[in-house]
């Protein structure tokens, strides 16, 4: 959505933009009454939804781009595991051109699967399959790992032919933007749609608006911790902060972002007292070796672990010297007794 979807997010567009985007008021409304639609046939059967043998967890979220899904599916996966569970992830794989259930390792081409679950993969160490079809790809992935006996959805609480035990929405600081379903603003679906999640986490400043929607929905705040910097062709070569501070005084520094919120990401950088030039790009960039032409030989590019699963591919003429911030969600471990009472309840929706 580019300079739309940053300004539907934070509320500011100027005259002539609001004027330009009036006309599409009048779809606002024909595209809430068809969500709604849409809804109830899946509620009332009209349309029909598949249960699988096993526990399925969906986070998601209502606003259009990344909220921090990947690093919440990561650490559900990882508490589940602890609490004796065999996870498997499935994701659609945003990006990919894959049309079949394919399953994801970590030497699989993002291009091919998609930087997400690729992602998902090397940090899980776990069973991951993608797939636009979310059930296909779930009966797929059960039937290659049978020992596998719960499911995370990652990124498909709209998809409903997929029946799950429980739901998690994640927001990120940027809440619920300017509070209108799309074209208008970044809501796939109105805010009352939180009242029926089990949970809802906050990847940032909690939104005022969300919270009225949903009063009676616990909250949890998610906290990304950044781990020491490694580098892009050698990741067992690591450096904190302090030590690429110390270590290269004087060398210009780069960040680039590709992810939904990329202010996010710079600002991290800052706390960790670096001084560098921001590029932001737009979520799920295709990076080409020309993108990073900014960073010339000598200089320092610094990246997320997202960009660094699409950049390692890269051939660059006179490479920068390229470290990745890795990070991991930290959350109360509430969020985890909710899940393991629903769980056990089985009560699929």
């Amino acid at each position: 959505m580019g300079w739309l979807q940053e300004r539907l997010y934070t509320r500011k567009l100027s005259f002539s933009q609001a004027l330009a985007l009036s006309p599409l008021a009048l779809i606002v409304p024909l595209f809430a009454g068809l969500a709604a639609l849409r809804r109830l046939a899946y509620r009332r059967g009209w349309l029909q939804s598949f249960a699988l043998p096993v526990p399925v967890i969906v986070i998601g979220n209502l606003t259009v781009g990344g909220a921090g899904k990947t690093p919440l599916t990561l650490w559900c996966a990882q508490s589940l595991q602890e609490a004796g569970w065999r996870p498997g992830i499935v994701s659609r794989g945003y990006g990919g051109s894959h049309q079949h259930p394919l399953p994801v390792t970590p030497e699989s081409s993002p291009e091919k699967i998609g930087d997400e679950p690729v992602l998902l993969a090397r940090q899980s160490r776990l069973p991951v399959w993608v797939g636009q079809d979310r059930v296909a790809a779930a009966h797929a992935l059960l039937k290659a790992h049978p020992q596998v006996n719960l499911l995370i959805c990652d990124d498909g609480l709209q998809h409903y032919r997929l029946k799950r035990d429980a739901e998690i929405v994640v927001f990120d600081g940027r809440g619920a933007g300017n509070g209108h379903l799309l074209p208008l603003g970044p809501l796939r679906e109105p805010l009352t749609r939180a009242r029926r999640v089990q949970a809802l986490v906050f990847n940032g400043t909690p939104d005022a608006r969300v919270l009225k929607s949903a009063p009676q929905i616990p909250h949890y705040a998610m906290r990304l911790k950044a781990a020491p910097f490694y580098r892009l062709e050698q990741p067992q070569i690591r450096a904190t902060a302090a030590e690429l501070r110390q270590r290269d005084a004087g060398k210009t520094l780069h960040a680039l972002a590709g992810i939904g919120d990329p202010p996010r990401f710079f600002r991290t950088l800052s706390e960790l007292g670096l001084v560098f030039t921001a590029h932001p790009f737009p979520d799920h960039h295709n990076y080409r070796a020309a993108d990073l032409a900014f960073c010339a030989a000598g200089e320092i590019l610094l990246m997320t672990e997202k960009d660094a699963v699409k950049c390692a591919r890269l051939s660059l003429s006179g490479a920068p010297e390229i470290w990745v911030l890795p990070v991991a969600a930290e959350l109360p471990p509430e969020l985890t007794h909710i899940l393991l009472e629903t769980i056990h309840g089985r009560k699929t929706a």
